[in-house]
């Protein structure tokens, strides 16, 4: 799997998300992504308790740990990398996560507009 480059939403180097516990594709703390990472988890959110219900209510239950996996489930305040198409989803039912910009890879632009994540972006001055 070779990774695409290492690039946040604009265009500077991608800063990592988050390390616990450790999120992305990779598994590296970063929101990075390649041809193979078909869900492109490239949105670095924060955490909320609507999301996590609201995304378990879609089937992805992301607050259960999963021992096996080495998932310790998530509880609000945690940072993730979240796939693009699923934060989309969430803006469009008014359940969207707030976002770090410095931590979400520009391959999310092709999924989600800028505009709409600026609009949720806790890292922006």
């Amino acid at each position: 799997m070779e990774m695409d480059e290492s690039l946040n939403v604009f265009g500077e180097p991608l800063i990592a998300c988050g390390m616990d516990p450790l999120t992305g594709f990779f598994r590296d703390g970063k929101c990075n992504t390649c041809a193979e990472d078909f869900g492109s988890h490239t949105v670095c959110i924060q955490v909320s308790r609507s999301f996590l219900e609201y995304s378990r209510f879609k089937g992805n239950d992301l607050s259960t740990p999963v021992p096996e996996h080495g998932f310790e489930g998530l509880k609000p305040g945690d940072r993730w990398c979240l796939c693009a198409q699923r934060w989309l989803e969430a803006y469009d039912s008014d359940m969207a996560p707030k976002v770090y910009l410095t931590s979400t890879h520009q391959k999310a632009l092709e999924i989600v507009p800028i505009e709409l994540l600026k609009k949720f972006a806790v890292d922006l001055n």
